[in-house]
């Protein structure tokens, strides 16, 4: 129960961040963000994507534009703003650090399976 927990915050944690940088790249529709973060293995659904959406929209690190659709009504597409992007770097500066602190904090350890030494 402990590591499921750790596990879901862990991800939590994450998810601006890479909802951030798959915007980065372009504007993007909401349901191809979601593709984009199952195929990095990052399951979510709708019900938690869109209420990130808006609040970095709030935050002023997004904006959106409607675009008329060929099969249906007009999408809503997501672009990065400048404020965006600015927190975004220091976003990566901070995951750099995270990693590093956690692949120093690991190094050497006996993983689950391993046995220890007598």
């Amino acid at each position: 129960m402990i590591a499921e927990n750790t596990q879901i915050q862990m991800r939590k944690g994450i998810l601006e961040y890479c909802v951030l940088s798959i915007i980065s790249k372009g504007e993007i529709y909401a349901s191809d963000i979601i593709a984009e973060l199952k195929r990095a293995e990052l399951l979510v659904v709708e019900g938690t994507l869109y209420p990130l959406l808006t609040r970095l929209k709030n935050n002023g690190l997004l904006s959106y534009s409607w675009k008329e659709s060929t099969s249906g009504p007009p999408r809503k597409y997501y672009q990065i703003t400048e404020e965006g992007l600015h927190v975004l770097h220091r976003l990566d500066e901070t995951w750099k650090e995270l990693v590093y602190a956690v692949e120093t904090s690991v190094a050497g350890r006996n993983k689950p399976n391993e046995e220890q030494p007598q």
